[in-house]
C-alpha cells in the first residue's frame, strides 16, 4: 500500500482555496485525494510556463471554473502553489506569474 503524501500550501494558497464554494472545495479534495495516492486527477494539464513538473487541475463548476496549480515531483511532498477562480478563457497573466513565483521561491529554498 502506498501512503498518501502530505500536501503543503504555499502563500495564500489555502485562504484561497477554502474561499471556493462548498462543492467546488470537496471536488478539490477529491483531486488532490488522488495525487496524494500516485494517481492521476480527473481532469488536469501540464502547466510548463510555470515551472518543470507543475500541473493545473480543473474544476468546472455550474458556477465557475476553478484551478489547483500544484507539483507532485517530489518524493516527499505536494505543493499546492496557487489556487484561484478562472474569470475568462485564458488564465491571467497575474495568476501565472504568483505561481512561478512560489515555484521559484520553493526551489531556492529546498536547493539551499
Amino acid at each position: 500500500m502506498i501512503l498518501p503524501k502530505p500536501v503543503e500550501f504555499l502563500g495564500s494558497a489555502l485562504q484561497a482555496l477554502r474561499a471556493f464554494p462548498d462543492h467546488a472545495r470537496r471536488e478539490v479534495g477529491h483531486q488532490i485525494d488522488r495525487v496524494q495516492r500516485g494517481l492521476e486527477p480527473d481532469d488536469w494539464k501540464p502547466m510548463t510556463a510555470v515551472g518543470p513538473g507543475v500541473r493545473e487541475i480543473r474544476i468546472r463548476e455550474t458556477n465557475g471554473a476553478f484551478r489547483i496549480l500544484y507539483l507532485a515531483k517530489m518524493a516527499d511532498v505536494i505543493y499546492v502553489l496557487h489556487c484561484f477562480e478562472k474569470k475568462t478563457q485564458k488564465t491571467s497573466q497575474a495568476d501565472l506569474e504568483l505561481a512561478a513565483m512560489r515555484y521559484r521561491d520553493l526551489m531556492r529554498e529546498r536547493t539551499s
